[in-house]
């Protein structure tokens, strides 16, 4: 991208701990940030706030958390007259989501109520008569979506012929959403005499091509998410961790069960992994919640509600659906799979460590996907530290440590008199170590510390060397149909072990399926896999022996052509 007019770069700055009074915002607003016991401004807010209290168009790229909304929503604001009484609004605020247009609403109210600020969320799934009634009524500023913005323009209902400032916020969600055409309607419809400031976490190629014809002689602001002092952990920790498809389910609730999240977002890539992952959680114990696309507005607010009150703990969720959502107990952002695209990673991970919180971001990555992360490294700009699944010694130790931790704070902090009756009456008959075991014993186990015994196969990524010596190097001799006499060998050598699959023809299934299905939930390749029989009924497949657990345990967790199949040892073997 091209330097802009007017080009700032902050991104390695040290923040220079300016006041908002010395960022020439007006008595009213110092008063409402003072009341919500806001000391000093945010690195973005100390760089946007003063060139567009002057009236300069600006170009932000900020990731999420760095408190873009009060950078905008605070000029907004010095430019309103106080309790004024005019019809038509004099700011809009375009935004991708219903979630956000809330949040950014009750933000320019907060900020806004000594001014007596008029502020109306504008957004599909709401009654569009009490929008209208609003509308009628007057307004100051509006935070709208693309899409009911234009329906109410289409209908006569918002004017926007008086609008002095226009704020495009996570444009590029806008655009990705597929909102390009609406919003240039919508900017037409706007003078050209406004102040149009625009936000993005991410800056492609077509958004500057947006900025650059609806800009003019930009202010351009760059920040990241805010830099650590030297020698100080990430307020994000970043981690990756190796697992077999098949082994997912396992892995996650093994990682959380020791990270214990206070709250946590898990993001899939479809709604069918979102309901299956979801009900898979919910059996392992977990508080768990789904969001998707399929569900009803309705639906939504009564899951984010339920997180909000506490209710639940984990939100299950494709990006879609989860974009502008602005939980503030979230504590952990889980990818159950490698994201296509960094962009979206970058917008994920900005949900967490904010306002100077600690926040972890998590990644489920599967053997060949080793590219895809060094890319996503390098695109958000700090290190994924890969690290091992933890192992069932792993969990009961962090169980333990859970366990004590409770015990110490309750007796810093509890009263405990009460209880010393039955201390001094037991010790009279036991060890007062014994008695003490034995109660540690009791709220272990009270705590819902249920051992897991399955331990999850520990594997590393494919190289580009692996991944040559696939499927496509398989010779016809390795899929032979008879029984072979003796002890069963691979075709390159070594001892097999013969699997039995309750599938064969009648179900459709091809060698190629069983293939598919080994070398895509196992570290196994092509060259691996011996001979396949397909029966009516059954079909009958070798592995390397030292792999055959895991391929069982994988092949049981999976589909084979749409179906689920017995899968076990081959007994005549």
């Amino acid at each position: 991208m091209e330097p802009m007019d007017d080009e700032r770069d902050t991104s390695s700055d040290e923040p220079v701990g300016p006041t908002f009074e010395e960022l020439g915002l007006r008595p009213e607003l110092l008063k409402a940030l003072s009341a919500l016991g806001y000391e000093e401004p945010t690195p973005i807010q100390a760089e946007a706030i003063p060139p567009l209290v002057e009236g300069r168009d600006l170009l932000g790229q900020a990731a999420t958390g760095t408190g873009k909304t009060a950078a905008f929503a605070l000029p907004v604001l010095q430019r309103l007259a106080p309790h004024r009484r005019e019809r038509p609004p004099v700011g809009l605020v375009l935004v991708p989501t219903r979630e956000l247009a809330v949040q950014v609403s009750e933000a320019l109210h907060r900020y806004g109520r000594e001014l007596g600020a008029r502020v109306l969320p504008v957004y599909g799934g709401a009654p569009i008569v009490r929008q209208l009634k609003a509308l009628d009524s007057g307004v100051d500023v509006v935070v709208a979506t693309p899409g009911r913005a234009l329906d109410l323009l289409n209908r006569g209902s918002l004017h926007l012929g008086e609008v002095a400032t226009v704020v495009l916020d996570e444009a590029d969600e806008m655009l990705d959403m597929g909102f390009a055409e609406d919003l240039e309607a919508i900017l037409a419809e706007t003078p050209e005499t406004r102040q149009t400031v625009l936000f993005s976490a991410t800056m492609p190629r077509r958004l500057d091509s947006l900025a650059r014809r609806h800009l003019r002689d930009p202010v351009r602001i760059s920040l990241g998410r805010e830099r650590t002092v030297p020698g100080e952990a990430p307020r994000v920790r970043q981690t990756a961790y190796v697992v077999p498809r098949a082994a997912k389910p396992a892995a996650l609730g093994r990682i959380l069960d020791v990270e214990a999240p206070a709250a946590a977002i898990v993001f899939c890539r479809t709604r069918e992994e979102v309901d299956s992952l979801t009900e898979t959680l919910n059996g392992r114990g977990y508080r768990a919640e789904a969001l998707h696309g399929g569900m009803s507005q309705e639906q939504r607010d009564r899951v984010m509600g339920r997180l909000r009150a506490g209710t639940a703990d984990l939100l299950v969720a494709t990006d879609v659906a989860a974009r502008g959502l602005d939980i503030d107990q979230l504590t952990h952002v889980v990818n159950y799979d490698v994201p296509s695209a960094p962009e979206a990673y970058v917008h994920r991970i900005g949900r967490v460590g904010r306002a100077g919180r600690e926040g972890v971001a998590i990644t489920l990555a599967e053997p060949r996907e080793h590219r895809q992360l060094k890319t996503i490294e390098r695109v958000a700009g700090a290190p994924i530290t890969v690290e091992k699944v933890p192992t069932v010694a792993d969990l009961r130790n962090r169980r333990l440590e859970l366990t004590r931790t409770a015990l110490r704070e309750s007796l810093l902090t509890d009263d405990l008199d009460r209880f010393r009756g039955v201390v001094e009456t037991l010790s009279d008959e036991f060890d007062l170590m014994e008695v003490a075991l034995a109660a540690v014993k009791l709220a272990h186990e009270a705590g819902g510390a249920a051992d897991d015994d399955e331990e999850i196969p520990q594997v590393s990524f494919r190289t580009d060397k692996d991944a040559a010596r696939g499927p496509a190097s398989r010779g016809p001799a390795q899929r032979g149909t008879g029984r072979s006499d003796g002890p069963a060998r691979r075709a390159s050598g070594g001892p097999a072990a013969r699997l039995f699959v309750g599938a064969g023809r009648d179900a459709g299934i091809r060698p190629g399926d069983l293939v598919g299905a080994i070398t895509g939930e196992t570290g196994l390749t092509g060259r691996d896999i011996g001979s396949i029989e397909i029966h009516q009924r059954f079909a009958l497949v070798e592995v390397p022996e030292a792999a055959a657990e895991e391929v069982v345990r994988a092949l049981r967790a999976t589909m084979i052509k749409g179906r689920k199949a017995t899968v076990r040892r081959d007994q005549a073997q």
